[in-house]
């Protein structure tokens, strides 16, 4: 992102503790959202990824999870029809938010200070206020966790937590992605504490002394890793890992 945040609380809203709560299903990244939208004080909310990225004029915006009710102004496809094409461009030149004003009269967004760190779309296009906030984590993880509001007062620690929090969102998704194409045959307890401390900077042997085990077999289980984790090599299968939440 184009801002940091000083402290190292670890406690609820901070990055080390959201690094930790990996979903196993989206059934559990419904609620991390349903707690964004809380703390905004928005009405609804949605999740937008980049699809077709790499493909010239194919790139479009796809809504992965809404609570938007059927039938309401509050759509997905009314959003993307506003600022589809803006948002598209925008994420590959910017990480800052966007904000921008609906048409109803009382329809306002405000981030205050923070404005100069954000970028404020057309207003009137929507009824609606609101506020997407950009992620962009590669081809399958690039996209947008929106908004909506009749009002949005968004001072600068609100829009920093909750653009955190929506890191997070994606990760969740890609993550959730990559387990389905991962082999049936899940990662084992050892395999998972020899590629955590592989992945904490250990060499193998410094593993095979902390677990009590032999150099050959950290070897053998690290190797069965990288394979179970369809890795090239044993930096990959950390990395990937990481992504689907086995290690941290």
């Amino acid at each position: 992102m184009s801002y940091s945040r000083s402290g190292t609380a670890e406690g609820p809203g901070s990055i080390q503790y959201l690094r930790l709560q990996r979903a196993s299903s989206r059934s559990d990244i419904f609620p991390k959202l349903i707690a964004m939208q809380k703390s905004l004080k928005a009405r609804n909310f949605a999740v937008f990824r980049i699809a077709g990225a790499g493909l010239p004029n194919k790139r479009k915006l796809v809504c992965e999870l809404d609570n938007w009710a059927t039938g309401t102004l509050e759509s997905g496809q009314q959003l993307i029809n506003a600022f589809g094409e803006v948002m598209l461009d925008h994420i590959e030149l910017s990480l800052l938010p966007l904000i921008w004003n609906g048409s109803e009269n009382t329809a306002f967004a405000e981030a205050g200070e923070f404005s100069p760190l954000t970028r404020r779309l057309g207003a009137d296009a929507v009824p609606f206020s609101g506020v997407a906030f950009p992620v962009r984590l590669g081809a399958l993880g690039n996209g947008y966790v929106t908004f909506l509001a009749t009002t949005l007062d968004l001072t600068s620690d609100v829009i920093i937590d909750q653009h955190v929090r929506s890191c997070q969102v994606m990760m969740d998704l890609l993550a959730l992605d990559e387990r389905r194409s991962v082999p049936a045959e899940t990662l084992s307890e050892r395999e998972i504490a020899c590629l955590q401390l592989a992945g904490d900077g250990r060499i193998s042997e410094e593993i095979a002394e902390k677990l009590g085990l032999s150099v050959h077999t950290v070897n053998a289980y690290l190797g069965s890793a990288t394979i179970k984790l369809d890795s090239v090599n044993r930096i990959q299968a950390i990395a990937k890992a990481i992504r689907l939440g086995y290690i941290h």
